[in-house]
């Protein structure tokens, strides 16, 4: 879709309701729902985090979104794809402010560039035990993405048209921090698989997306 048609619809996107749980538990792997259900109630201890589900015009001025692959290390979310974003910590204003500064550091994008249009339904990620605030912004020109050094193995340009395709939706055979060899829904996109909590949001913009468009 041409940026242009695509930034006129998606402002009306914040008067929308949050489909919230019920589209994210869609994309959850089974092993995880009743994790998710008792572990939201014991969820004093978790920490907190955010993330931007951003949204820019190619240099066709096509509509893309951001995802990052994450390097290889000795944690839960190893090499995985997520969103740019990260930890709240002490000196950010809000969770949008969050989700704001990781993105400049993970992928160049600049604050002042992002125009924020929606706060989405939080989720709860047990294996870390994170709350992420997730966030969709619209940048009106296209970025210069970094990636960061030390954090991101690579930088993935997702196209909208590839996003809403039904062929983006499978399911993967996996081995997880706390499953070994398990089926789970997932995305397919740009030859990276896509699961758990980014899956989870994602299936939450799909959704709302496919209302607006």
């Amino acid at each position: 879709m041409d940026f242009s048609e695509f930034k006129e619809k998606i402002v009306k996107i914040n008067k929308m309701e949050l489909p919230g749980e019920q589209l994210h538990l869609k994309m959850a792997p089974i092993e995880r729902l009743l994790e998710l259900k008792q572990n939201a109630r014991d969820s004093k201890n978790a920490k907190k985090a955010a993330v931007l589900v951003l949204f820019y015009p190619s240099d066709r001025l096509e509509t893309h979104f951001v995802l990052i692959l994450r390097k290889t290390y000795k944690g839960v979310h190893s090499a995985q794809v997520g969103f740019p974003g990260g930890k709240w910590e002490q000196g950010d204003v809000d969770y949008q402010h969050t989700a704001l500064r990781e993105t400049e550091e993970e992928v160049g994008v600049p604050v002042g560039s992002v125009e924020v249009l929606k706060e989405l339904s939080e989720i709860y990620i047990p294996p870390s035990n994170f709350f992420v605030q997730p966030f969709l912004g619209i940048t009106h020109a296209q970025p210069k993405f970094i990636a960061q050094e030390k954090e991101v193995e690579a930088i993935i340009e997702v196209p909208l048209a590839t996003f809403l395709s039904e062929k983006a939706i499978t399911t993967q055979t996996l081995s997880t921090s706390y499953a070994k060899q398990i089926e789970v829904p997932a995305f397919f996109l740009e030859e990276h698989v896509v699961w758990g909590a980014t899956a989870m949001m994602l299936n939450e913009v799909r959704e709302m997306l496919k209302q607006l468009l």
